[in-house]
């Protein structure tokens, strides 16, 4: 197959997806405003919460059982490489142009994490559609191509919910807790803030009941750690419970389970399991009602989630200025050094036989490393106030510029596998 039949056939679904995106931009303009900022929010909910678990759980369920596990289990581990590197290459980013405290999560976020569900969901259809494709009958290319998606969907949003919200938060609380400090030295002066400080650390050794005046005895003024009153002591099973609450609250497993990835596991439960399997997928299955509900529901999140793609977008047009140096950091990582580290890593994995010989399994796994930043961390940025305007700058050259890198790396490894 030729080199131009590959890239008419890779750029296809690249302008597909540009213009969907230019249309939800044009729609967001406050001359038309059909889908300005209250629409795309409620409309984003209906996606998160209905389609999206929709269109994972009815591909996984059709193409994950226990034979294509043994072939996909590389798929979490390649995802995880990407996130790695992206995140080394994103601490080099930020010593190299040192940008401000509260936009450094977001950095080494967007240099981590890719668009590894909206656009390969998007780009694998497109691509097993097109004549010259290399992926053979475009009717099993879309099945399988579409639960390669689904699972990158899945695991990238634990990734993502996990290691990328933390890292902002981290940031966006060390910069927070430095704007504090130069407010409360500037306008207290240096005998105030001594003071504060002792009665704060003596608050802290001392014992409640120590501050009631007469009744208490001297004694009760020892630091708590020295008191072994089998009173105060916890029983296990309560240390257990608050050690998984501060868990809980730290990596925040609402967002970690978010529906899509509920959505993979129910999947993954009628997948795997034959009896569950021969009730609900195919055509005479007694249930197989309630597949083709599923499947009818997640055909309408790809294009509503390209729309409001490019509804966001919008702001990036209106956002505050970057530096940039960092904008150029940024989209040098995910659009050179990460696709061609990638190559090495599929290669690599190929070379010791993790990977077994499937082209399409292959161009989903070099895809991986070649995506524009997870729109989701424009969410994270709003949770914490941190970088907001800064991100939708990001997001709009990232994505803009997606449009010619993704045909070029789309093309190349299209080739590569061939």
């Amino acid at each position: 197959m030729g080199l131009l039949d590959l890239f008419i056939a890779a750029s296809m679904p690249v302008l597909k997806v540009l213009l969907i995106t230019a249309l939800g931009l044009v729609l967001a303009l406050d001359r038309i405003d059909l889908l300005g900022e209250d629409a795309r929010k409620h409309l984003n909910n209906i996606v998160f919460f209905v389609f999206n678990p929709a269109l994972v759980s009815s591909n996984l369920a059709k193409t994950i059982t226990s034979e294509s596990m043994k072939k996909l289990w590389f798929m979490p581990i390649n995802i995880l490489f990407t996130f790695i590197i992206g995140s080394i290459l994103g601490w080099a980013v930020i010593q190299i142009t040192r940008p401000p405290q509260h936009l450094r999560g977001l950095v080494v976020g967007c240099c981590a994490a890719g668009n590894l569900g909206n656009m390969l969901l998007i780009i694998i259809p497109a691509v097993c559609k097109e004549k010259g494709s290399p992926f053979g009958d475009p009717g099993i290319c879309h099945t399988y191509g579409m639960g390669y998606a689904s699972l990158s969907m899945a695991v990238g949003a634990i990734y993502l919910w996990s290691y990328v919200y933390n890292i902002v938060r981290i940031s966006s609380s060390k910069s927070s807790k430095e704007v504090e400090i130069n407010d409360s030295s500037a306008s207290r002066s240096p005998r105030e803030s001594s003071i504060s400080q002792l009665g704060t650390s003596t608050e802290s050794l001392l014992p409640s009941k120590a501050f009631n005046g007469s009744e208490s005895p001297p004694e009760q003024l020892e630091l708590p750690s020295t008191r072994f009153d089998h009173k105060t002591q916890m029983q296990p099973g309560t240390k257990f419970k608050q050690y998984m609450e501060i868990i809980s609250r730290k990596i925040n497993l609402k967002r970690l389970l978010a529906p899509s990835t509920t959505g993979a596991l129910a999947g993954f439960i009628v997948g795997l399991i034959p009896q569950i399997r021969k009730l609900m997928i195919g055509d005479v299955a007694p249930l197989h009602v309630i597949e083709d509900t599923a499947i009818l529901l997640g055909d309408g999140a790809i294009p509503l989630l390209t729309l409001i793609m490019g509804g966001n977008l919008l702001k990036g047009l209106t956002g505050s200025g970057i530096q940039k140096s960092l904008l150029v950091g940024i989209i040098g990582v995910r659009y050179i050094a990460l696709p061609l580290i990638g190559i090495a890593v599929v290669k690599g994995a190929i070379h010791l036989g993790l990977v077994q010989h499937d082209p399409l399994y292959q161009f989903v796994l070099l895809l991986q490393f070649a995506l524009p930043p997870a729109m989701n961390i424009g969410t994270i940025t709003q949770l914490f106030g941190a970088g907001e305007s800064e991100c939708s700058v990001i997001m709009f050259w990232a994505y803009a510029l997606a449009s010619v890198s993704l045909t070029l790396w789309t093309t190349f490894f299209m080739w590569l596998v061939a």
